[in-house]
Formats: C-alpha cells, structure tokens, sequence
C-alpha cells in the first residue's frame, strides 16, 4: 500500500524599495525573501502559492539551513506555517529537512532549493534586470511540486493519513498567482511519455 501527499517547496522574492533598504542593518540587502515547504494546492483567492492545507499532522518539524552569513542559519520551523522569511542580496542554496511525526515510523527527508531572487527579463535574457525594472516585474516564484510517497506505513498512521485528504488541484490555471494544477500534471506526463 502506497499513500502520498503533494507538497510544493521553494521560494517567493520581491524587491526592497529604498526605504526599506534604508531601514535595515545590512543596506546592501535588495530582496525580501520566504523559502517554505507547503501543500500543493492553494487556497482559494489567495495571493500565496499553496498552503491550502495544514501539513502539521505528519511533519512535526522543517529545517532551513541558510546561508552561513547568516546569524543562526539553521532554521527549526516545528509549526505552520513551514517557512522562513528574511533579506539578502544574493542566491544561494537552501537545504530542507522535513522530519516526520514519530508515530509515522519514518525517516526524514532533505529537499534542496537554490533560492531565485531575480526573474528573467521579458526577452528571456539571463541577465539581471536592474532593480528598479525588477521592481515593476513584481514577485519571483520559484516552486517545485513533489509528492511525498509513504510505502505501507503504520495502521495508525495510515489512518491519521487518510483522516486529512490532501486538496485536489484545480483542473485548470487560474488567473493570478502562480500555482500547480491537473492540467500541468498531465502535460507533463505527455512529456515523459514522448
């Protein structure tokens, strides 16, 4: 028996103004940043990607490990939401640990996420658009969807599992914030099997 939950991991990025910038201690830090592990499906009307459901009944704990420029870089989050915000100039990789509740027998996992703060201009050149044209662009999502699989797991924890059924993704695109849904899913199966 194999039962699954899809999650989204990653990152949302905007720009600072220069107020901002001028309020922070480390001034040359252009971008306010969240990395997060989620639901896949999100919430309808929202302008967040995923979240739609509460996670906390099988991870009991994820971790961040930051930059090391920063102060305490590895991050415990052991509440939803599964995420850490903060300000920084520059991309780096993040690493994710997800730790499962004890009851589910399971051992952790570790996701790797390279933080995205710059979006790619309109003509799909890989240059860095300067901030102000950034600015305008508005925020950068860099998501990945994966499911998270559990192969026959604890009698007890199969049932805590299929108490809280994941939301289904919607069929379709909707207009707004970026998000995963059915059609994508299948499209990219089409491109696997070509």
């Amino acid at each position: 028996l194999s039962i699954y939950r899809p999650i989204i991991y990653g990152n949302t990025a905007t720009v600072l103004t220069p107020r901002e910038r001028d309020a922070l201690p480390h001034p040359d830090h252009t971008h306010r940043w969240t990395v997060a592990v989620r639901s896949a499906a999100s919430e309808p009307d929202s302008d967040e990607v995923g979240g739609a459901d509460d996670l906390s009944y099988f991870i009991k704990r994820v971790t961040f490990k930051l930059h090391d420029t920063y102060a305490n870089p590895s991050r415990n989050v052991d509440k939803p939401p599964f995420e850490v915000s903060e300000t920084g100039w520059g991309e780096f990789e993040i690493t994710i640990r997800i730790t499962f509740i004890t009851e589910s027998g399971e051992k952790a996992m570790t996701l790797y996420h390279h933080l995205k703060l710059h979006p790619w201009t309109a003509s799909g050149d890989p240059e860095i658009p300067p901030l102000d044209v950034a600015m305008k662009l508005g925020p950068v999502h860099s998501w990945q969807y994966d499911e998270i699989v559990f192969n026959d797991p604890y009698q007890n924890f199969l049932n805590l599992l299929t108490a809280h059924p994941p939301t289904p993704l919607p069929k379709a695109k909707r207009r707004g914030v970026p998000e995963f849904n059915t059609l994508m899913e299948k499209e990219e199966a089409d491109r696997l099997e070509e």
